[in-house]
Formats: structure tokens, C-alpha cells, sequence
């Protein structure tokens, strides 16, 4: 057997097979960027606009359009100012990334409601991660927070909100949101500055963070662009509140 032919065959044989996989992965990966960033529910004016204005889309743009009320709530912003609580046993700070759960067992006898917080990295920086509550423990309320303070590499301290949720609004209130698609659309057009890169796109509620005996917040469509502002849509109105609008 002519063995530096065999061995020249196999090395051929597996050059080949992993252009064909590398080509099977690339055809996998834009298949699965197409789909999950939905482009098409965007109209072409939308994206002539886009083109011409340099804007990006990098995250998946939701499909879901459920029915949602208002909300009531009351609010005291004091905390957000005073000095942080700490901790009676500082806390590693890393399982806010790896374990989540096992965070909130270990603070919970500290921060009874931590499990109805969600976690919000592109929203914490260096000394503080962010969390905002949860109504029906799905759709985050943006503008209330709860601060993690934390200080080589563990949590030391935290800022916890006051806030009473009160009942959802029913009957003709509870409407089916607009499309995330029709309310992007809309920012593209009118309010995103030129180059803007959108990182991220949720539903939830909005409200104003003032002392009161009661406040409604409305659902909402956030759009977190890459330079840390938000800009949200009324999902029911669609009224835009733009970081100017909340200044």
C-alpha cells in the first residue's frame, strides 16, 4: 500500500469536510441572525431610512404583541439618595452573572423581594449593578431600581426602593400592545439620532419617579441604543418619551 498517498487522500478528505462544515455553520448562523432580528417586519421605507442614516438593529426585534393594563403604584424616592444599607455579610458579587437564583437566597434575608427583581447589565457600571422590580413577576417597571452596591468583587451594600404595586386596570383598559416593529419604525423615522445601534428592546412599564399617594405606568417599549440611552414608546399611544423628553 502506498501509504504518502493514503495519508495525502485523508488529509484532502478532511480539508474538505470542514470547508463543508464551516460553510454549513455560516449558512446556520445568517439564517438564524435573519430570523431572530426579523428585518422584514420593517417596512422599506423604514430601512431606506435606516441605510441613510446609518442606523443598526443588533438585537431581535419581539414579535409578541400581549394585552396589558395600566398598572397603580406608589413611590418613595427617598432611598435613592440617602447613603446604601450594607450588608451584614458582603456577598460575591460574581453570581449576579452566573447564578442569579443562589444570589437571591443569599440576600434574601436582607432584601425580602430580591426573586422579583430582574438583572440589568447593560444599565449597571463599575460599583453598582442595577435591578428593576417586576409586575406579574414578568414585565419589568424601567424606571424604579434596586442598586447592588458592590467593592472588590462583592456586594458590600444596596439602594431598595419603596414601592407598592397596586391592581391592574381591567375591562376596556386591558388593550393588545402595539408591535415592537411598528414602534421602532416610528423612532427610526422621527427621533434616533444618525449612527445609533440599538442593543436591546423589551416591553414593560413606565413610570414617573415622584412621590404619591398613587401613580399609573403605562406599558412601554424601551429601546436601549449602545451609547446608554433609552427611548420608550407608549405601547398603547405610541407617544414617544425620548431622553430629551425626560430631562
Amino acid at each position: 500500500m502506498d501509504w504518502g498517498r493514503a495519508k495525502s487522500v485523508l488529509i484532502y478528505a478532511f480539508l474538505v469536510l470542514n470547508l463543508l462544515l464551516c460553510y454549513q455553520l455560516w449558512l446556520d448562523l445568517r439564517d438564524q441572525a435573519s430570523a431572530n432580528l426579523d428585518f422584514t417586519s420593517l417596512s422599506e421605507e423604514t430601512k431606506a431610512v435606516m441605510e441613510q442614516k446609518g442606523i443598526r438593529v443588533l438585537c431581535p426585534i419581539p414579535a409578541a404583541t400581549p394585552q396589558l393594563p395600566p398598572i397603580t403604584y406608589r413611590y418613595s424616592g427617598e432611598e435613592q439618595t440617602a447613603p446604601p444599607v450594607a450588608l451584614k455579610e458582603p456577598v460575591d458579587s460574581a453570581l449576579i452573572y452566573s447564578s442569579f437564583s443562589e444570589l437571591s437566597k443569599l440576600l434574601e434575608p436582607e432584601i425580602s423581594d430580591i426573586a422579583n427583581y430582574r438583572f440589568y447589565q447593560n444599565e449597571s457600571e463599575p460599583g453598582k449593578h442595577v435591578l428593576h422590580p417586576l409586575v406579574d413577576n414578568k414585565w419589568p417597571l424601567f424606571r424604579v431600581k434596586l442598586e447592588l452596591i458592590n467593592s472588590d468583587q462583592k456586594i458590600v451594600a444596596y439602594r431598595h426602593p419603596q414601592i407598592e404595586l397596586g391592581a391592574a386596570g381591567g375591562g376596556d383598559e386591558v388593550q393588545k400592545v402595539l408591535p415592537a416593529s411598528q414602534a421602532l419604525s416610528s423612532l427610526i423615522e422621527k427621533s434616533f439620532p444618525a449612527d445609533s445601534v440599538v442593543n436591546a428592546i423589551e416591553l414593560g412599564y413606565y413610570g414617573e419617579l415622584f412621590n404619591s399617594e398613587s401613580q399609573v405606568a403605562s406599558p412601554m417599549w424601551r429601546f436601549m441604543l449602545q451609547d446608554g440611552s433609552a427611548y420608550y414608546v407608549d405601547a398603547i399611544t405610541a407617544d414617544i418619551i425620548s431622553p430629551k423628553t425626560t430631562e
